[in-house]
């Protein structure tokens, strides 16, 4: 599979935001609003969310996820001396269940490995992902009313 990683450029924005609705449209949906209230309420989360990662996180790595060459998801990582934290992962819907999102979580689980660091990571609750990540080994070690932190570590 031609995947690649390139850094986010300011060209980008347009492409995050496509993303970023992708992965909420079902929540705005269930509110019942008018097209119009919906697309500012995610306009506002998003520029929300991308103020939140870059104060929490302004050191992380922020790519842009390509298949022959074009735009399909985004993978952010906050790696320290103690951990590598997936900030965020997100494809397209058309590109979800291809096994994309498998193989760069194994790529980024191989990564911490390499390092000794456990690998972590924030999933909302009904997100599906949390099949794959507990198919991969991880396991919470954290929750909120949202969300899950789960914590994958090398076998010793």
């Amino acid at each position: 599979m031609p995947v690649s990683l390139r850094p986010v450029r300011a060209d980008d924005e347009a492409f995050l935001y496509e993303l970023y609705c992708s992965t909420r449209m079902i929540d705005i949906g269930r509110a019942g609003l008018e097209p119009a209230q919906q697309a500012a309420i995610l306009e506002m989360q998003f520029i929300g969310q991308r103020m939140q990662y870059e104060m929490d996180f302004p050191e992380a790595d922020h790519d842009i996820i390509l298949l022959k060459g074009q735009p399909i998801g985004r993978v952010m990582v906050h790696r320290t001396a103690e951990q590598n934290l997936g900030v965020d992962i997100a494809l397209l819907p058309a590109h979800r269940n291809s096994g994309i999102g498998g193989m760069l979580i194994n790529d980024l689980l191989d990564e911490a490995r390499n390092a000794g660091k456990p690998f972590r990571i924030h999933v909302e609750r009904l997100n599906p992902a949390v099949r794959l990540y507990m198919r991969l080994g991880f396991r919470t070690v954290g929750e909120t009313p949202t969300h899950f932190l789960m914590e994958w570590r090398a076998a010793v």
